[in-house]
């Protein structure tokens, strides 16, 4: 794939909770660990079907777990049953998640919204999961540029005084 040139929207649902899953699953891991794997991740979760990947118990859960095809991260997996139930929620057709994704504004704005509804998705994995379903983006260097929340709720929690006293 060309990672330069922005993809088209999915055709099927299962497309977006394809794009935001690899999302959750590259977040703190090397994406060739997660390249290797997505085979028999998209296997794993049926390929990304969000009504029946919503479906999933926690003994599936359980079972992926145990599965050395896919990244066992507990978290992760529990994320990705529940972003499929946030789908499915929002409606059943691409062009309802489409058109949900688009009523949220700006890049800017979404973000925020998406991060508060999904789980394992930060400011960064907001913007490639936008881009890589086709929404309207600012370029990359303008993005990452930006002060993110996150940024500053860690900066504001570096200037808090500390509530221990210091070790002698």
């Amino acid at each position: 794939m060309d990672h330069h040139k922005q993809p088209k929207p999915p055709r099927q649902l299962s497309g977006y909770l394809e794009s935001m899953t690899r999302v959750v699953f590259s977040s703190g891991l090397n994406w060739r660990v997660v390249e290797a794997k997505w085979p028999s991740i998209r296997e794993a979760f049926l390929d990304f079907e969000p009504e029946r990947v919503a479906r999933m118990t926690a003994r599936d859960v359980d079972r992926l777990a145990g599965d050395s095809r896919v990244i066992r991260n507990v978290p992760k997996i529990e994320a990705t049953v529940l972003n499929a139930k946030e789908v499915v929620a929002i409606g059943k057709t691409p062009d309802r998640f489409r058109a949900y994704l688009r009523s949220l504004g700006p890049a800017s704005e979404a973000t925020a919204v998406l991060r508060k509804r999904f789980r394992y998705l930060g400011d960064h994995g907001t913007y490639y999961f936008l881009w890589s379903v086709g929404e309207k983006v600012p370029p990359w260097d303008e993005w990452r540029s930006r002060p993110s929340k996150a940024a500053a709720r860690t900066k504001a929690k570096s200037r808090k005084p500390s509530a221990k006293p210091p070790r002698a």
